[in-house]
């Protein structure tokens, strides 16, 4: 039910807009859609102090799951959000992937992440509704509360703010003013189509899910992909015994007919048994749906102060399991970026540099889903009985079938991802995790060792993180120091070692384990962002490389235009006529909020 906030300090709750009701603009982000990635979004952006509204067009919570799988880069961002317990608890982790056909076993491939170190080397399949309900609690810890039945009719947006009209569930209808708006709203975005961005790409195909449970004496510590001779169909076995997620890639429904239960597992269960050689029996599923999936994308993600994530802003085959993920993702990284821009710690630049690094990352999904789906489908006719003579070669030849483990476990772990090319990314030659890649890698390496652990702490924290290798008097102490002491409100200062020099913060690292994994000599340092990707670093700590490295947070000059707040003390980089950044204490911001609203 929708309730009116508590008024502000000078201000009605409900004032009024051209005979329409507005409310007190007390959030800083209207946050639309409460799934996986706008959930994340709000936990990230109220982590970070900033007030979000979240609305959901939808009466209640989802009571069905599309996506059932989190892979290891999203439990390592889950880890830095505070909430991987929970969710480990919650699904059962999966390390490999089986093949079937034709009633015959081809060959198990199991994960494979040695060339990527996690502390997280499995997928658990969890439903998409429990990863929810996660996230609605850990949100409802920051005092975010999900507003159901609230729809997004229209949005209109200038320099200083968006105006959004919301449509509650009882008719009524409201005017909402907020700085910022993220549209999380799905496959069918109205954000997205308010905003004029096209979905570019191509129809695909029609798919069946279905939860139901299944009589088998599969094992179920993987995932099963099984071949009939002229269609493919897969199995993920869910934490709850006996209970798993079908998907057929021929259904004989159409989408929105209804579904006859016992239909359907019928259906199911002669096509498993004649794939998997062994009886199969299905009940009639709790849950079942036939689909057609689309390939497409928008070309941009921001379009002035609104922003898109996840469906909203691409749609694409299940078969790899990366929608949700990638959601969660783009809403991790988009959240820091947000929140820094608001409180005046950064320029438009650091906005610009969302699209920038996932744009790409979606083209690259979209390709990398379609040969996933064709790989699940196989609907090729010589695929029966090339099948086995295929994966009997891979199955025998040991260097081969690691090759494959890692090229496609590892390319679904989102464990690969980098950002090599963005703006924030600063390279040096003797850095050891390279600009733009995992800081999470080094924490891996040996997982019991302190210094890892307490890397691993470093990384919840929302701020930017500097991490420096203890060294003598001289310029590095210095810089770390002066760093500490002028950004201190987003950036921690850690120094690794044993605190020759006085340097701010140590950070156990008693057998200098965690110095060699992220590669730093005396004096050498890493910079990480607040999303755990590595920005910049360098053998010798120096002033004039940190400020290069802090460069691209932009200049002070777009406060104006991000956080207009009243008058306060934020430390800014600002560019020089000369070049280089300089730090101001003072930000003199126009007075067009009021007080106190974050």
């Amino acid at each position: 039910m929708h309730t009116t906030p508590p008024t502000t300090t000078g201000a009605t709750a409900m004032e009024t807009l051209a005979g329409t009701p507005i409310r007190a603009r007390r959030a800083r982000v209207l946050v639309v859609g409460a799934g996986p990635v706008g959930l994340t979004a709000a936990h990230e952006l109220a982590r970070r102090g900033l007030r979000v509204r979240v609305v959901d067009a939808a009466s209640g919570p989802a009571a069905t799951s599309r996506a059932v799988a989190v892979h290891p880069r999203t439990l390592e961002t889950f880890d830095q959000m505070g909430i991987v317990d929970a969710v480990l608890a919650s699904g059962r982790k999966n390390r490999a992937f089986t093949m079937y056909a034709g009633g015959h076993r081809l060959v198990r491939l199991d994960a494979d992440y040695q060339t990527m170190p996690t502390r997280f080397p499995y997928t658990v399949v969890i439903e998409q509704t429990r990863t929810e309900e996660l996230l609605r609690d850990a949100v409802a810890r920051l005092g975010v509360t999900v507003e159901w039945g609230v729809r997004l009719t229209g949005l209109e947006q200038d320099h200083d703010t968006v105006r959004a009209r919301l449509e509650h569930a009882d008719g009524s209808t409201e005017e909402y003013e907020v700085p910022w708006l993220v549209g999380c709203d799905g496959g069918h975005s109205t954000v997205r189509k308010q905003l004029g961005l096209p979905l570019l790409g191509e129809s695909s195909e029609t798919w069946e899910l279905a939860d139901a449970a299944v009589e088998t004496d599969l094992p179920p510590d993987t995932i099963y992909w099984v071949h009939t001779g002229g269609q493919a169909l897969m199995m993920v076995p869910y934490q709850q015994n006996g209970q798993w997620r079908l998907l057929d890639t021929a259904p004989v429904r159409r989408p929105g007919e209804p579904a006859d239960g016992e239909a359907v597992a019928r259906r199911f269960s002669a096509k498993l048994s004649a794939g998997l050689g062994r009886p199969v029996q299905v009940a009639a599923p709790r849950w079942s749906s036939v689909f057609t999936f689309q390939q497409r994308m928008v070309p941009r993600m921001r379009e002035g102060r609104c922003f898109v994530a996840g469906d909203a802003a691409h749609v694409h085959s299940p078969a790899s399991g990366q929608g949700m993920n990638t959601g969660i993702q783009e809403a991790y990284n988009l959240g820091w970026k947000l929140a820094m821009a608001d409180r005046g710690q950064a320029g438009r630049e650091l906005l610009a540099t969302y699209g920038q690094e996932r744009v790409p990352v979606g083209k690259a999904l979209l390709g990398s889903t379609r040969k996933a789906t064709f790989l699940v489908q196989f609907k090729n006719a010589l695929a029966g009985p090339a099948l086995p003579v295929v994966f009997t070669f891979v199955r025998t030849i040991g260097p081969l079938r690691r090759a494959i483990q890692r090229k496609v476990l590892g390319g679904m772990s989102g464990l690969r991802l980098a950002y090599p090319d963005s703006p924030l990314s600063t390279p040096d030659k003797a850095m050891a995790l390279p600009a733009g890649s995992r800081a999470a890698a080094a924490a891996a390496r040996h997982p019991d060792d302190p210094g890892s652990v307490e890397l691993r702490a470093e990384l919840r924290d929302t701020r930017w993180s500097l991490v420096w290798a203890a060294a003598g008097p001289g310029e590095a102490v210095r810089v770390a120091q002066a760093a500490a002491a002028e950004h201190g409100d987003w950036l921690s200062v850690r120094t690794a070692g044993d605190g020759i020099g006085g340097g701010p913060a140590p950070l156990a690292d008693p057998r200098g384990l965690l110095r060699r994994s992220l590669g730093l000599g005396p004096g050498g340092w890493v910079l990480i962002r607040p999303d755990g990707y590595v920005a910049a670093g360098g053998a010798a700590l120096t002033r004039r490389d940190l400020e290069r490295a802090m460069s691209p947070l932009g200049r002070l000059a777009d406060v104006h235009y991000l956080s207009a707040r009243g008058k306060a003390r934020v430390p800014v980089l600002q560019q020089t006529s000369g070049g280089s950044p300089e730090v101001r204490d003072t930000v003199e911001s126009s007075a067009r909020v009021m007080e106190g609203q974050r």
